[in-house]
């Protein structure tokens, strides 16, 4: 058992999206798919400053955490946000920061 796995389920997949979402290039790219629709990976590295290799290392990181996903469109792979993980994502976020905004008389 790793230590990781002495907490719980949801905490380690709260920490796993804040991760993912911690690049600024992580987030430039889910900016762009979100102001662009749906987009080829060739068309995000021509509009980012990141190389094409760099766009592909944080595409994958994304796309295993779920919040995009890709399909072959010839020789180019279309990627689009997943709404609903992005939904489920959302409210666990809240919830957690919610949490955290609860304040009773704490004094520092």
């Amino acid at each position: 058992m790793t230590k990781l796995e002495l907490f719980d389920p949801e905490l380690q997949q709260v920490s796993a999206i804040f991760k993912a979402m911690a690049h600024p290039a992580r987030l430039a790219i889910l900016d762009y798919i979100a102001e662009t629709g749906v987009c080829i990976s060739g068309d995000i590295s021509s509009g980012l400053p990141l190389g094409r290799t760099t766009v592909n290392q944080h595409l994958k990181e994304l796309k295993e955490m779920g919040l995009i996903k890709g399909h072959i469109s010839g020789k180019f792979v279309n990627y689009c946000l997943n709404p609903d993980v992005i939904r489920k994502y959302r409210q666990m976020i809240v919830k957690r920061l919610d949490k955290f905004s609860i304040v009773k008389n704490q004094e520092c």
